[in-house]
């Protein structure tokens, strides 16, 4: 099993902070799992430009075979004027729709605005279903009262939220890994 958390964002810390907890549980829950992290900051990914996904080269093409290598993922975006990141719908777009087929996807997001976590119910999850994913029940919303000054995660609530959507990932993957 291998669980790919996506942070899908070039700018701030918060997303990927929030990711990198969500595969830590994940790794407590099942250790054998293999995780890695995606963190856009870290490639020059190419806008989607229409031509086929083989014709790209160098990081875009790294990230573009990484997700499709992926058996579940844990996607994360700030939110920006009430929609996701355009880094991370550019690599949604750049990846066929056959790749996230049948895969679990569970939602982490971070904003400034309590009502900002709707996106996630109202944007990702419609694409998830556009993609034939399996989405987890529930999701991960984090604000900025979450973090302390130095960006860590002081919420109890929020750490709560965060092991119930690694144990839904952990155990949607497994069922799907002894269905097939």
């Amino acid at each position: 099993m291998k669980i790919l958390g996506i942070s899908g964002t070039i700018t701030g810390s918060k997303t990927s902070i929030v990711i990198k907890k969500v595969i830590e549980e994940i790794k407590k829950l099942n250790p054998e799992a293999e995780t890695e992290i995606l963190d856009l900051k870290q490639f020059n990914v190419q806008f989607c430009d229409g031509r086929p996904p083989v014709e790209y080269t160098g990081d875009t093409k790294k990230v573009i075979d990484l997700i499709s290598s992926a058996d579940s993922y844990v996607i994360g975006t700030p939110i920006f004027q009430g929609s996701f990141s355009g880094a991370l719908k550019n690599l949604i777009d750049l990846v066929p729709p056959v790749e996230f087929k049948n895969k679990v996807m569970g939602f982490v997001a971070t904003g400034g605005n309590h009502q900002h976590y709707l996106v996630i119910e109202n944007q990702l999850k419609p694409i998830a279903s556009y993609l034939n994913a399996y989405v987890t029940p529930s999701f991960v919303f984090a604000h900025n009262e979450h973090f302390s000054a130095t960006n860590e995660i002081e919420d109890a609530e929020l750490l709560k939220k965060i092991g119930e959507l690694s144990h839904q990932i952990v155990y949607m993957q497994d069922k799907l890994v002894y269905s097939k």
